[in-house]
């Protein structure tokens, strides 16, 4: 038995384009492994521990090879708790809106807690950086309110899709399967639920050999 996490990271919930083809993902998904545990994480619903003080100190002393005090010690187990429990999953489902191009920030506080030394890469002189979490399955569900396709002069713009792969990659998750929901607002309604519709039927299908 595998174990799903699906990170959700839209505040829309039910008007959302990412959430609607994630949640036809793991509809499928689970009609095809029914053993397998999914689990949910609301980004928005959940308590991220702040990065800053004690934690931000606890994690220099960790690079600089320093014993943590107490403090930072009681600190560090909040990051600790989280990257336990990210790393607790055989496979992964993002799921995200584009905002200003980029991500949304609450995923990005995830991520700044989770990537973290000794937890999810370590590093060495001889062999450098070195991500933790391998041998895993990801896939991501990306919805853009324009189109930033190949070919259509603004993929440039896609800080989106470039940076999720790129962290995820340095963690160790290499190989991380692709969808598109575009565009969700520059060509209409009609437009759009093309565009949730193709996004669907390209989920449904990852979703069979996930």
């Amino acid at each position: 038995m595998a174990k799903v996490l699906h990170i959700e990271s839209s505040p829309r919930k039910d008007r959302s384009s990412s959430i609607a083809v994630a949640r036809q993902f793991l509809e499928v998904y689970q009609a095809k492994n029914p053993n397998d545990k999914v689990e949910t994480l609301d980004l928005w619903a959940a308590n991220l521990p702040r990065f800053d003080g004690s934690t931000v100190e606890a994690k220099y002393a960790i690079l600089n090879g320093q014993p943590h005090t107490q403090e930072q010690r009681n600190a560090w187990q909040a990051v600790v708790k989280l990257a336990e429990h990210f790393k607790s999953a055989d496979k992964y489902l993002f799921s995200l809106p584009m905002w200003n191009f980029g991500i949304p920030y609450v995923l990005k506080h995830y991520i700044d807690v989770l990537v973290q030394p000794g937890l999810t890469f370590s590093y060495t002189p001889g062999e450098g950086y070195k991500g933790l979490v391998t041998g895993r399955a990801a896939a991501a569900v990306y919805a853009r309110g324009g189109d930033y396709s190949a070919g259509t002069g603004a993929e440039g713009y896609d800080k989106q899709s470039d940076y999720l792969r790129a962290i995820l990659g340095f963690i160790g998750l290499t190989d991380v399967r692709q969808v598109f929901v575009e565009p969700t607002i520059a060509g209409g309604q009609e437009m759009k639920e093309k565009a949730i519709a193709a996004a669907k039927d390209q989920a449904t299908k990852l979703a069979q050999v996930f």
